[in-house]
Order: C-alpha cells, then sequence, then structure tokens
C-alpha cells in the first residue's frame, strides 16, 4: 500500500516538473509566407514517405487523404462507401459472386466500376491500366508494400474495360466488399521506378518527384514539399468531384506541441489535426485558456496508445518481463493525472467502441509487489544500487523510444521510466523523429521498446500487426506491421478464422479468444484507449471527426468558412 502511493507520488512530481520545463518555448517559423486564401493545418509528424501502399504512418494518411480517394472506406457513420468506386459490391446486387473452391473453401469474385471522371492530376485518365499495375507492385514479395496480405488474396484481375473490373480473391471475408487498403498508383508514373522491385521503395516517384501532378486525383495535389517541415496543397484543376472551398491548404510539421500551440495562438496555424496533434490533456487545458477563440472537438476513437516490445530482444523474450513491465505501471493514475480519467486503460487492441470488444480478458492493476516476484522468478536478481542483473551479471536494461517532441508522450515516458527504476530495470529514453521511428526504426525492427498509437477500422482484423506472416524482414522488403516478431500459431489460425467466418456470433466467439491471447501473451503493452481532439477556428465548419483510422480529409470538399466576415479575412 505504501508503494503503491509513493509511486503516485512520484508521478505528480513528475508532472509539475515537465509543466515548469515547459513554461518558455520558441516559435517554430512557418514557411512558406501564408496565403489570404490558405487554410493553414499543423500537424506533430512528417510522412516518412508519400507513396500510399508503403509504410502505415498516420501523417501520411493524413496528408493523401487530400490528394487521393480509396475505392471503399468507412465514413463518419463506420459505414463502408464507395469513393473511387461507383458502386459497392454485394451479393445482392450480384457485383459480388461466391465460388466454390477444389479444396473446401470458398473465394469471391468482386466488380468495381472506377468513376467515370477520375482523373490523374497530369491529365491521363485513371483507368483499369493502374490498378493492373498496382496489383503487380503489392503482390511483389520485394516491393515492400505495407498491407502484403491483401494482394497476396488476389489472386487474378479480370478487366472488363477501361473503367470496370473483377478481382477475384481466394476467401470469402465477412467484409468481402472492403478493398479500403487497395491504393491504387499510376502506371505511366511509377513502372519505370518498379523496374527493380527491390529499390522500388527509395526510387518511387511519390519521394523522388512528389509535386509531380500525375500522381494524385483528389481534391488537392502536392505542389511544394520541404522535407521534414512542410506541404503544400494547391486545388486539382482535373478533380471530377464538388470544387473545394480552399484554393491552397499548407501543413505543417511541428514535432513540439508546445511549439504548436504557439504557432496557433500567433496566428501562423489555423488549425490543428485531431488524427496527429493536441493529445486529450493538452486540448482539455487549451480549451481552458482559449476556448472564446477555438472551437476543441474531442472524439473518442478505436486507437490505442501502447509500447511495442521487439521480441529479438532475449529479455522481453521471456512473458514474465512483459508482464512485470505492464504490472509494474500505474496506468490508471496516468489516465487520471493526465486526462482526467477520460481515456481509459487499455486491456488489449481493441477498443471498447468497437462491437467486438471483449470485457472478460485478463486485467493488470498496478501491482509492483508482483512485478518484483515476476522479474525474481525470470532470473533478474536485484543488486547493488537497486537494480537487477542475472546469473551472468547481465545487466537487465532496456532502450525505449517515441516521437520525440511530444509532449504528453515524453512525460509518459519518463513516468514509465520512473516506476520501472524502482522495480531495478535500467530504461534507457532514445527518441527519435517520427519520420525516423516510423520510416527506419519500426519498420525495420530495429528498436527495443517503442510507444506510439496504432488507429485502426472498424472491427479490423489484426493480420499485419499480429499474424507471424507480417513479421517485416528483408525477405519481404521489410513489409508488414508485426514489429514486435511476435509469433503464435494459435493467434495466427484465429486471425485465419475470423476473416471466413460469415456468422457474427460465431465470429465474436473467435475475438474473444484472440484477445485473451493477446492479454496473456502482451506482444505490446497497451496503455489506454485514445481520444482524438481537433483544433479548430470557429469560422471552419464541415470537418466530421471519424474516430477511426481514415482521416477528416477524405471529405476536404465539404470544409468551408461559415460567415462571411471569415471569408473576406
Amino acid at each position: 500500500m505504501t508503494i503503491r502511493r509513493s509511486g503516485r507520488a512520484r508521478l505528480v512530481v513528475l508532472l509539475i516538473r515537465h509543466s515548469l520545463s515547459l513554461a518558455v518555448t520558441c516559435l517554430v517559423a512557418l514557411a512558406p509566407a501564408a496565403a489570404a486564401d490558405a487554410l493553414r493545418i499543423g500537424l506533430t509528424q512528417y510522412p516518412p514517405t508519400l507513396n500510399p501502399s508503403i509504410d502505415a504512418a498516420v501523417a501520411k494518411t493524413y496528408v493523401l487523404a487530400m490528394t487521393r480517394r480509396p475505392f471503399t472506406v468507412y465514413d463518419a457513420d463506420w459505414k463502408l462507401v464507395c469513393m473511387l468506386c461507383t458502386e459497392l459490391p454485394s451479393i445482392e446486387n450480384r457485383l459480388a459472386v461466391p465460388f466454390d473452391k477444389p479444396d473446401g473453401t470458398r473465394g469471391v469474385r468482386l466488380t468495381y466500376t472506377i468513376q467515370p471522371g477520375a482523373t490523374w492530376g497530369d491529365g491521363v485518365p485513371l483507368t483499369t491500366e493502374d490498378v493492373e499495375f498496382t496489383w503487380e507492385v503489392g503482390r511483389n514479395p520485394q516491393s515492400g508494400v505495407a498491407s502484403a496480405e491483401l494482394y497476396r488474396r488476389i489472386t487474378g484481375i479480370e478487366i472488363k474495360d477501361a473503367k470496370t473490373f473483377t478481382m477475384i480473391f481466394d476467401k470469402l471475408t465477412f467484409d468481402y466488399g472492403a478493398i479500403n487498403d487497395f491504393e491504387v498508383l499510376p502506371a505511366h508514373l511509377e513502372r519505370a521506378a518498379f523496374s527493380d522491385p527491390a529499390q522500388y521503395r527509395i526510387r518511387t516517384r511519390y519521394d523522388t518527384d512528389p509535386t509531380n501532378p500525375g500522381l494524385y486525383f483528389g481534391p488537392y495535389r502536392i505542389s511544394e514539399v520541404a522535407n521534414g517541415s512542410f506541404i503544400v496543397l494547391t486545388a486539382n484543376p482535373s478533380w471530377w468531384g464538388r470544387k473545394p472551398a480552399f484554393p491552397r491548404i499548407e501543413i505543417y510539421a511541428i514535432e513540439n506541441t508546445a511549439a504548436l500551440e504557439a504557432n496557433l495562438l500567433s496566428g501562423g496555424l489555423d488549425m490543428v489535426a485531431g488524427e496527429l496533434g493536441l493529445s486529450l490533456d493538452q486540448a482539455i487545458a487549451f480549451e481552458k485558456r482559449h476556448g472564446d477563440r477555438f472551437a476543441i472537438v474531442t472524439k473518442p476513437g478505436l486507437s490505442y496508445e501502447h509500447v511495442d516490445l521487439n521480441f529479438d530482444n532475449p529479455i522481453l523474450a521471456d512473458v514474465r518481463v512483459r508482464q512485470a513491465l505492464l504490472t509494474g505501471i500505474d496506468r490508471t493514475a496516468i489516465s487520471r493525472q493526465l486526462f482526467d480519467g477520460r481515456q481509459l486503460v487499455a486491456d488489449g487492441f481493441v477498443s471498447p467502441l468497437d462491437r467486438v470488444f471483449a470485457k472478460d480478458i485478463r486485467h493488470y492493476d498496478y501491482d509492483p509487489m508482483k512485478a518484483r516476484a515476476l522479474l525474481d522468478d525470470a532470473g533478474w536478481r536485484v543488486g547493488v544500487g537497486g537494480m537487477r542483473s542475472d546469473a551472468t551479471g547481465t545487466r537487465l536494461a532496456l532502450d525505449f523510444a517515441t516521437t520525440a517532441g511530444n509532449r504528453t508522450r515524453e512525460l509518459v515516458q519518463q513516468v514509465l521510466q520512473a516506476q520501472w527504476r524502482q522495480l531495478g530495470i535500467d530504461v534507457r529514453i532514445r527518441n527519435e523523429p517520427a519520420r525516423i521511428l516510423f520510416g527506419q526504426s519500426l519498420a525495420r525492427r530495429r528498436f527495443t521498446m517503442a510507444m506510439f498509437a496504432w488507429v485502426t477500422s472498424p472491427e479490423n482484423v489484426p493480420r499485419s500487426m499480429l499474424h507471424s506472416s507480417e513479421i517485416p524482414r528483408e525477405a519481404n522488403g521489410w513489409g508488414g506491421e508485426n514489429f514486435p516478431g511476435f509469433r503464435n500459431p494459435e493467434a495466427d489460425a484465429l486471425i485465419d478464422k475470423i476473416e471466413v467466418e460469415l456468422d457474427e456470433s460465431r465470429r465474436a466467439a473467435i475475438w474473444q479468444r484472440l484477445q485473451e491471447i493477446y492479454a496473456e501473451q502482451l506482444p505490446e503493452l497497451p496503455l489506454y484507449y485514445r481520444s482524438d481532439s481537433f483544433v479548430l477556428p470557429k469560422w471552419l465548419k464541415g470537418v466530421r471527426p471519424t474516430g477511426h483510422q481514415y482521416p477528416t480529409g477524405l471529405w476536404v470538399e465539404d470544409w468551408r468558412r461559415g460567415d462571411a466576415a471569415a471569408a473576406a479575412r
């Protein structure tokens, strides 16, 4: 009981100390000079790449949402809708046709028609040739695409005409109509970059020539890039949909969240994106001080903050150590102190808002005595200075990374470091800019522990995160997102089974068991389920948070100025 109070007292001290250290911040200079008709948006990260198929980074998704459109997507009501296609395939409308395979399983043929007016920004029509090329890139094991499993499932593509095609899938899944991650690529520009698939990741035009208008087909196209700093979007004259209200959007990456606030208050920014901006605690404090000037919108969602653990590290390969790490931190106190108790402690990777959330899975209460016992049992004994080592004298030491400059993450990280040190664990902070952490360290599995968030969609099967076939390695072009290197045959089998179970009640039981395995084995340390906080100018209308991985910018043409005075600004 005394130890529990001591841990919380230290947490409060750290909070106060960190707040004082951030009392003085510098203003980040924004460039280029802001145009009067521009909407200026702040993010805390810069995309590690602009290729839509490589790496799963929220910053990239946010930027590209305004310049492209997926074939299918979940909207703000969590309904699957068409964007680049004209009609969702279903068994009822006969655009989805199941078929029996020789092995007794079922596949499905899905027919899509591309929007008739869809054209690349250089005037070249977007056609089924681009669809075929995208499939060619995605199914090549050396290309390094993030959603490699999707492309492996597509066993063939039949072309009806320039705008209509049929995809043949080897599995009839419960979400068969969703091809959200099939990110169409411009064959006329990217084919040359793909001539050597192993080099595609570094030769893609999205990174070597990112302002080429032919790479984009949304309401905007990228017209200016300063790597690591800002991206300028200008209205795309070849866009087939409703004309957007803003001729120009400027997106700035300001990794220090205190500087992000400062630029917002100075007028250098109009808004901060909820998908990748201020954390809930910062938004709450900001609203108290400046709610008269800005509209703060908070949206609980499907994302969760966690710590990835690299199973190649022999210390972390021991489940007793992983359980001790989670048992030894007071997540309830962190939520209460930082987030006013409004971000629930997470027990797994599925949000309570998701219909497949399992309530009765293992929960890890804060219990330092139990954590110490687990470490003792794993062979890590307390020695000189209270730090632990094993029988060979190897010190229990772990590197710990997160996105540098994110004030809340760095604060949580210091609290975790302090509480783990009380257990005798030497945790060394090794933070990196987001573009390095996501683009290199995680993607190449060059990390020990890393704190970040996964953002998912409704009933999103965690194949890329947990299936052993999705571990990034050189042989698959560093594709996949199972960064810990988690291998569990039962989890693999459950993931395979979930996807093809069409009965919702039977599927729920499979989801239950998968979440139980996650809670028992801890491939990650779940911290809390997050809410996104949008800081918007009061004159901006039409921004509708989704609460899942598909960002508001997919509907950027709905954004507008809400009054005449603001329009004349």
